[in-house]
């Protein structure tokens, strides 16, 4: 079955330059050889450390972000490199909704200008009521009313702006939707209420979602598979149940360790958290990018870089311990 979203060895490099001549002095991998699936009306999140590659690869599939190389095809069709009105078409197609809901917003423009601006841009709109019962029936949908068409960004809240974020995202009707960490800057609360807004608008226009997050518990919440990046690459994917009570790589195992838990008194055993920090994009280790903060690392991890293969009947990992890593105990 031909996926919504299938992105094959995606690569997105940005250029170093020194500060005086302006020359390249080097590469940053940001995206380097990424695939992923995203099926019709399910969701699947993206987790990794800030820096990691999450954002970049969120805003390369959308393209406001040029691929150095790779593929990304919306649904069969290859978008990646259309331009014009292809690349117009490819839009009202996949939609983004962004970390910060003030940013995304223009100040000057009132809430019903810029939700119905994008369907001016695609001709979508005969006339301006018919604009008008658009924009005032979506912001009905995201829990605002039609009353809130005439008024600023400013005047709302952070969650009530992330939600006019959502309604701006679904006015041309996609079928995918890429969120990229779209409840981090909100309260706790507000980021629950968020969540299954999202989950209400998946069931109801069956949406696809790319689910960036750093969060494992909304992640886990929201997520029907889940991918695991890290400087860049996917290094494990799995379906959420599976992943999360038997994750087959280091980082995962790390990442869900680091979760804080409710008893201080619980204890870890010989499995602790992650330590340290993400390397230098710029000069990453050789190898396993992984192997500097890895407690499975050996001689072969700091030569050889491992590729994704599939472990199990579900998952797949770049580790070349990962039946070690799976024979250990978790607790």
């Amino acid at each position: 079955m031909t996926a919504l979203l299938e992105v094959k060895d995606l690569k997105t490099y940005f250029a170093v330059r020194s500060p005086l001549l302006r020359r390249k002095v080097g590469q940053i991998r940001a995206v380097d050889g990424v695939d992923l699936r995203v099926e019709a009306g399910r969701t699947l999140g993206l987790v990794g450390e800030s820096g990691c590659g999450k954002s970049t690869l969120g805003r390369t599939i959308v393209r406001l972000l040029e691929p150095t190389e790779g593929q990304i095809r919306v649904d069969g069709v290859d978008v990646t490199r259309a331009r014009g009105r292809d690349l117009m078409t490819m839009r009202r197609r996949v939609q983004m909704v962004f970390q910060d809901p003030y940013a995304s917003l223009n100040p000057r423009l009132q809430v019903g200008d810029a939700i119905g601006e994008a369907l001016d841009i695609h001709k979508l709109v005969r006339s301006r009521g018919e604009k008008r019962e658009r924009v005032a029936t979506l912001l009905d949908k995201v829990g605002l009313g039609a009353e809130a068409m005439a008024r600023y960004p400013h005047e709302f809240s952070g969650g009530q702006r992330q939600r006019i974020g959502i309604a701006r995202a679904l006015v041309l009707n996609p079928e995918l939707l890429v969120a990229d960490e779209p409840v981090s800057a909100l309260d706790v609360s507000v980021q629950a209420q968020v969540i299954n807004l999202m989950r209400d608008l998946q069931r109801d226009f069956h949406l696809g979602y790319l689910f960036i997050a750093h969060d494992l518990s909304v992640v886990r919440h929201i997520s029907d598979e889940v991918a695991i990046m890290y400087l860049g690459r996917i290094v494990e994917t799995g379906p959420k149940t599976t992943l999360f009570a038997k994750p087959r790589h280091p980082y995962t195992r790390g990442l869900l360790l680091s979760v804080p838990v409710p008893d201080p008194t619980r204890r870890r055993g010989a499995h602790a958290p992650l330590a340290g920090g993400l390397p230098d994009p710029a000069d990453p280790p050789q190898g396993c990018t992984f192997h500097p903060r890895c407690p499975y690392a050996t001689e072969l991890c700091r030569l050889e870089r491992p590729e994704l293969r599939p472990f199990g009947d579900a998952q797949t990992v770049a580790c070349h311990h990962a039946e070690e890593v799976a024979a250990s105990d978790p607790s």
